[in-house]
């Protein structure tokens, strides 16, 4: 019997399907040495070195590895291809006695038969430049958050933690949050003018153009009366087309997904979190339960920031598209993307194992998260082997007396890969200059007649907050962390509550800018990042180049043990006083402050814990009164707002506590004609059901009509279409009338 030892049981249970009954595949759990939960666990006067243990609900794991590895005729060590892979197969390494000099160490990047099989052929030694990479970040991690969170606990108030990277993350979101509050907007107006030809095939097309020239120049308005007075000269000048420019442009494919990347795209396409995301990708990477299918892995591994692919993932690429799109959709030469500097570029980009496996083949044996990640791994790989998008371009001037207006015309002539994946920047959707029209053909002095002309005053904006996506993006750009850390970094300021969410957007509370205000007084390399950058590259010279990681530590240590002791000897404390709001305590009289919690500020009352009011800051608006009668006390019910969106709440709270959800109606009850309205499950699948419930129990997973099947007396059904149509049918399966309507909606 042969040993291979992975790190989690679904993936230890698709690599079993691959190896024959030869083979025991089982898992560690991840780690198996650490170092101690409850001390330092770093020899501080040996060279740092860390002291590790193992873990007590690891001991009975441990002695059943033991007793397999003992009665094994060889044992493969098999953890994830990385860093703290390799230290969880070093630390397996001297846990079971191996041998340090044998080639026991197999790797792979996808959990294929082909991929497993081939690893077992070429095993090898144990990295120990990987080894010691891990072992200085977590060395270097342990000193910072051992020895800094108690200093935070000390000089500003307890349950605080510090960290080199999350530290540094959370001064980037801190940052922005100061330049919002010092922005100051600035005036300026737009004019725009509704033009359209005087003749011609097309001359009712209407199209609009900004000005943006004065006698040639550019200029702006930052005032109405200077407005107004453009206005007035333009009034009755003839308008002509000026310069006319046509040409083509090309939308080359973007890359296949790194982690970062994959995290970003997650977050702005399909609102999932960092951290869902990972764990999400980190399944799809180690092997899902498929009904009909078994135990099958999906995509390659999902901890990468490279964006090369393997000759045969290309060539795969290549037949798919050949096949399912046609061979215009397949470039002469393989597309080939450039990685960014200082990446380790240790395995492939992110992408599905199989094309045979498609997301719509899989969309009914996947969980929802599942599906639509893997769908987006899917689509942007192939999109990545695909062939650009191409575009016939105009940009025109128009001229109105010693004023130039300008319009951009942008014509999809082949769409290449965005068929696969549509791709539209966030900047090409806000950025006016950039706003594209259809136009009619012009020609160079051409007389245009004037429609209408409009002005419209604006303010230049403060910069965005960070959503996780930007945060992550900037991160990347700057060499903060590694894109395996980003979800965990985001996890812990949630939980410290440094940070909130506002929508998509990330705000800082106001305890994560006393933290870091204190931090970057007292520990500036700890936020600075261009230091934790370096610290980074540091960390990569371990890995690349054998750099000693004991005097990487060394030469962190000693100045920042100086720091230490400077901000210990300090007699600042910091307090975090709470903001007094203008809402009184209806229990006690008290002026309300302002707090946060896990889902953002809130009211409450500041003699707790004698007054446990609190309030949601919705309660504090003025609430709509409706003509809904309780049925309870007999007053009025009134809506608000809650966490899950509006509700009915009864006036008299808090001596009656009422409350109805307020559903969208959609239809007729085919049973007792009461209307029908959106509800949702416990999994928040959508589904319709009777007002009138528990009276009627009517439900449905598709919108009723309120008309009987023609054909059966059944209940109708609608389904919305495409190209805004409707579909009705007959809700009994065994019938098959149907019908196509325009969707009025």
């Amino acid at each position: 019997m042969k040993l291979v030892i992975v790190e989690s049981p679904a993936k230890a249970k698709t690599i079993g399907k691959y190896l024959g009954t030869d083979y025991k595949v089982d898992a560690s759990g991840g780690h198996i040495s650490d170092l101690p939960t409850k001390e330092l666990g770093i020899d501080l006067d040996n060279n740092f070195e860390p002291k590790y243990v193992i873990s007590s609900d690891k001991k009975q794991l441990i002695k059943r590895l033991v007793e397999e590895s003992k009665s094994a005729e060889e044992v493969w060590l098999a953890t994830d291809p990385d860093r703290e892979g390799e230290a969880i197969s070093w630390h397996l390494q001297k846990v079971l006695k191996l041998d340090p000099n044998a080639k026991n160490r197999i790797q792979f990047n996808e959990i294929t038969k082909t991929a497993v099989q081939k690893a077992i052929k070429n095993p090898r030694t144990i990295d120990m430049n990987l080894v010691d990479a891990q072992q200085a970040r977590r060395v270097l991690d342990r000193l910072v958050g051992y020895k800094l969170s108690p200093v935070l606990c000390k000089k500003i108030k307890g349950k605080l933690s510090a960290g080199r990277v999350q530290s540094a993350a959370l001064k980037i979101i801190v940052d922005r949050e100061k330049d919002i509050k010092a922005f100051v907007p600035e005036e300026y107006w737009n004019v725009s003018a509704q033009l359209q030809k005087q003749e011609g095939k097309d001359k009712n097309i209407k199209f609009k153009a900004l000005l943006t020239e004065k006698g040639g120049k550019k200029f702006k308005l930052t005032n109405k009366e200077d407005t107004d007075a453009v206005l007035s000269e333009i009034n009755g000048a003839p308008f002509t087309v000026g310069t006319v420019k046509r040409g083509t442009s090309v939308s080359q494919p973007l890359p296949p997904f790194t982690t970062s990347t994959m995290q970003q795209d997650a977050v702005n396409k399909l609102s999932m979190p960092s951290k869902t995301t990972m764990m999400t990708a980190q399944k799809l990477y180690e092997g899902i339960d498929v009904r009909g299918m078994g135990h099958i892995a999906l995509v390659t591994y999902i901890r990468t920031d490279s964006v090369r692919v393997s000759d045969d993932a290309v060539q795969a690429a290549k037949e798919y598209l050949t096949a399912n799109y046609g061979s215009k959709y397949v470039p002469e030469k393989p597309n080939v993307f450039k990685s960014k500097k200082n990446i380790q570029d240790a395995h492939e980009a992110i992408r599905p194992v199989n094309l045979a496996l498609t997301p719509e083949s899989m969309k009914d044996k996947l969980q929802k998260n599942e599906y639509r990640l893997y769908k987006l791994i899917y689509e942007r790989f192939l999109a990545s082997q695909s062939t650009p998008a191409q575009f016939d371009t105009v940009n025109a001037t128009i001229n109105a007396g010693q004023y130039g207006f300008r319009v951009n015309g942008k014509t999809l002539v082949f769409d290449g890969y965005q068929r696969i994946y549509g791709v539209v920047s966030a900047k090409e959707k806000d950025d006016e200059s950039n706003e594209t029209a259809k136009l009619p053909v012009l020609e160079e002095g051409m007389p245009l007649k004037m429609i209408d002309i409009k002005s419209e005053q604006k303010f230049t904006k403060p910069p965005a907050r960070y959503t996780e996506s930007t945060l992550i993006k900037n991160m990347e750009e700057n060499g903060i962390g590694r894109p395996s850390t980003y979800a965990t970094i985001l996890s812990t300021l949630y939980k410290r509550t440094y940070i909130v969410k506002d929508g998509k957007a990330l705000m800082p509370t106001d305890l994560g800018i006393v933290v870091t205000d204190y931090l970057e007084k007292y520990f500036e390399n700890i936020v600075d990042t261009e230091f934790t950058a370096n610290m980074e590259e540091q960390l990569d010279s371990i890995e690349e180049k054998g750099l000693d990681w004991h005097e990487v530590i060394k030469d962190f240590y000693a100045p920042f043990q100086q720091k230490l002791l400077s901000a210990l000897n300090s007699t600042e404390r910091v307090e975090v006083g709470d903001e007094v709001s203008d809402v009184q305590c209806e229990k006690c009289g008290a002026m309300m402050v302002y707090k946060t919690g896990r889902f953002g500020k809130y009211l409450a009352c500041p003699n707790y814990p004698e007054c446990k009011n609190t309030k949601s800051l919705n309660d504090t608006e003025p609430h709509v009164v409706t003509d809904i009668i309780c049925e309870k006390c007999g007053g009025h019910m009134i809506e608000k707002t809650g966490r899950f969106g509006k509700y009915l709440a009864c006036e008299n709270y808090p001596e009656c506590r009422n409350t109805k959800s307020i559903n969208k109606v959609v239809g007729k009850c085919p049973e007792c004609g009461g209307d029908v309205v959106e509800r949702k499950s416990k999994k928040g699948n959508l589904f319709y059901g009777c007002i009138n419930y528990p009276d009627c129990q009517f439900v449905s997973w598709d919108i009723p009509t309120g008309e009987k099947c023609p054909e059966c007396g059944q209940y109708l059904v609608k389904k919305p279409q495409k190209d805004d149509k409707v579909l009705i049918k007959c809700s009994n399966k065994e019938c098959s009338y149907k019908r196509e309507e325009i969707n009025e909606n």
